[in-house]
């Protein structure tokens, strides 16, 4: 990276320090609100937009909406709930682990910023910038709660600065493409060690990758949208270490088994995304949005820790499968300054019953979402979105075989749902 580039990274990872939302909002541990306009429609038609530039998320070709220089920022309050009840857990040794049986405080609200850059190079060709974060997750449950062997914290942040171009082939084709900048980190916390001899291992570890994008929109016939964007995968060779922290008498009988501080690595490749979007203008102030999200997480194995040391691997197996996601939103012109959306949405849990963990103790997801923009001037706009996540209720069952031999069993029931307040503002010069 160059020095400017580096920079721009700390000072982005400064504004999307707490980024890492709770996999409470979206499937897997993908973010989904890079967009106030397309948050209140439910992602409705969102690769086919033609409203503004935040679409170019999810098809670099949309920046063709810029006629001048314009910027879009977006950000997203996101307040997840996560009860976890009927909580039961043994260590290695079959020992029962004290500890409550619920635990109701292991996600916190956070913000999730975008930011959009567009300048016209010419009538038809258009440069963009910007700035997401495409996948977050975060959970801490404290170092007393039963399933501690499982898991105490779970960090993961991928922030991705994106150059595209986009091009107006002709009045019904337009096309684009980005490059990316991924910078993402990974914690992973649990204990270790057995009842009554317990010591923390803190995982921490961080890559720089790359990816692209590429999109096409088509107007075949005036007020029919149709577009498709892809995003690729980002495959990352993390690299850091562990640290482990207690008692003396605690660490001593761990490096005894070779369980000492250590440089790690692990390879992991995030997923490609598909978005096919369609829009129909159903009346001159009617519109329908319908989109179709393929995320590829089977690319996604698990997590692999290699110690530069004695230790043996750590591995955590997701068995994520890939996942659609499905959203139908409206948009309706309510005046000439005031635009009010509305849409609904499935979304799909990559995670099966087999492999789900205390680090992914994912549900499939049914949003509801509203929202609107106002139109201050011809130059400067306002967006607000309200959406609901309604999560499916699921149980976590690992028991004390395979890879979960040194973590002990772990029961427990999950009860999960969001609120999450998108707001932006769009300026053009």
């Amino acid at each position: 990276m160059t020095t400017s580039s580096k920079l721009m990274f700390r000072a982005s990872l400064v504004a999307a320090s707490v980024a890492a939302a709770s996999s409470a909002y979206s499937a897997g541990f993908a973010l989904n609100d890079h967009s106030a306009t397309a948050s209140g429609k439910a992602l409705g038609g969102v690769a086919a937009s033609n409203e503004d530039i935040s679409a170019s998320f999810w098809n670099p070709a949309l920046f063709v909406n810029a006629k001048e220089t314009t910027v879009y920022v977006s950000g997203a309050y996101v307040m997840p709930s996560m009860d976890v009840t009927n909580i039961s857990a043994t260590d290695a040794a079959a020992t029962s682990i004290p500890g409550s049986s619920t635990n109701n405080d292991s996600v916190d609200n956070t913000f999730v910023p975008s930011f959009y850059f567009a300048k016209p190079l010419s009538d038809k060709t258009i440069f963009g910038v910007s700035l997401n974060v495409p996948f977050g997750l975060s959970g801490d449950y404290g170092d007393d709660w039963k399933g501690r062997f499982h898991a105490t914290e779970t960090g993961i942040q991928d922030i991705a600065l994106s150059f595209a171009l986009a091009h107006r082939v002709n009045d019904w084709i337009s096309a684009g493409a980005s490059v990316q900048v991924h910078r993402a980190e990974v914690v992973l916390e649990s204990s270790v060690g057995r009842v009554g001899g317990e010591a923390i291992g803190r995982i921490e570890a961080d890559d720089t990758s790359y990816g692209y994008s590429l999109g096409v929109a088509l107007e075949p016939r005036k007020g029919t949208r149709v577009g498709l964007g892809y995003r690729s995968e980002v495959d990352f060779d993390f690299k850091g270490d562990v640290k482990y922290t207690g008692n003396s008498g605690v660490l001593s009988a761990l490096a005894a088994s070779n369980i000492i501080n250590a440089n790690v690595s692990d390879s992991i490749t995030f997923p490609s995304v598909i978005t096919l979007g369609l829009e129909q203008d159903l009346t001159p102030k009617l519109m329908l949005g319908l989109t179709a999200i393929r995320t590829g997480w089977g690319a996604m194995d698990g997590i692999d820790i290699n110690f530069e040391s004695n230790q043996s691997n750590s591995r955590l197996t997701f068995g994520f499968e890939d996942q659609w996601m499905y959203s139908a939103g409206l948009t309706y012109a309510y005046s000439d300054k005031l635009t009010l959306r509305t849409g609904l949405a499935m979304d799909n849990s990559p995670v099966t019953d087999k492999y789900r963990s205390a680090r992914t103790p994912d549900g499939d997801r049914k949003w509801i979402s509203i929202g609107g923009t106002y139109d201050f001037n011809d130059m400067t706009s306002a967006t607000f979105a309200f959406t609901h996540v309604m999560i499916e209720d699921v149980s976590v069952d690992r028991a004390r075989t395979g890879e979960d031999t040194l973590r002990g069993s772990l029961k427990a029931d999950y009860e999960s749902s969001a609120n999450v307040i998108s707001l932006a503002m769009n300026m053009a010069f």
